[in-house]
Formats: C-alpha cells, structure tokens, sequence
C-alpha cells in the first residue's frame, strides 16, 4: 500500500512538472530501497511498513534539525526547501498521536506487558514500535516511558 502510494505520487508529481515534489518523494523511495536491501540481508523478501514508517520518520527528524541549523546560518531558503519535504513525508505517514494518545497508549502497554520499573522499559519500548510505528515520536514516548516507570 504504501510502496504503490509513493510510487503514484511521483507519477503525479512528475505529470505535474512539480520537482519539489519529485525530489522528496524519490528520497523516501532510495531509503525504502535502502531499506530493502538491509531487509534481504536479514532474510526478508522486503521491509516491512513498520520499518519503512521509521525511515520516514528519522528523515523527518533529519530535515528538523537541518532546519534550525539553517535559521542559525540565516539560509532561509534552505530551511523552506526542508519544510516542504518534511510535508511531503508526512503525506504517507498516519496521523500522529498527541500527547495524551502517547501517554493512554504507554499506560496501556506498561501493563500488558508487565512493567514495573526502568529494566522493563525495552519491552514497552519494543511493544510501541511494533503496534504503533510511525504514528508517534518514540522521544516523547521515551519520556513518557521514564516518567510512569520511575
């Protein structure tokens, strides 16, 4: 689903003659091939949705940082350039939870999965990324995490 949703928006953007467009999607497309490769190399036909979500997601956090470092070097224009491709990416990835989603969705994994202190926090780690990749930021749900286990 995913794979054929970026592929039919770089069709599209490229009828439209839209290169902004064209570029960021072909960037999502190289790191899902990327990707792929690590896949087979684990003995996997191809990555899994949840593995392309996080891809996705860490190019978004790529592109934030870029961003403050280009307001810092006073490159406007580069920082525009970012924030348009962070829009692009976030066009294939759910909606993102808020902040009291994040919270509900860790107090429900912290006791299905039994956690009781700070040395269980990889089991509520790992059961978040499984069920709910690239639909929240896994920092806000590290200290959401750390928060209720301590």
């Amino acid at each position: 689903m995913l794979r054929d949703d970026l592929q039919n928006a770089l069709k599209e953007s490229m009828k439209n003659k839209d290169m902004n467009t064209v570029g960021a999607v072909r960037l999502i497309i190289a790191g899902m091939k990327e990707k792929d490769v690590d896949a087979r190399g684990k003995g996997q036909e191809k990555a899994s949705d949840a593995d392309l979500m996080a891809m996705m997601q860490s190019m978004i956090k790529q592109r934030n940082d870029s961003i403050k470092m280009y307001i810092d070097g006073n490159r406007p224009e580069l920082a525009e350039k970012e924030k348009y491709e962070i829009s692009v990416i976030e066009r294939f990835l759910p909606k993102q939870m808020n902040e009291a989603e994040i919270e509900n969705a860790v107090k429900a994994l912290i006791a299905e999965t039994g956690a009781a202190s700070m040395k269980d926090m990889g089991k509520v780690m790992g059961a978040l990324k499984a069920k709910y990749a690239g639909q929240l930021d896994m920092g806000k749900a590290n200290a959401v995490i750390k928060g209720l286990l301590n």
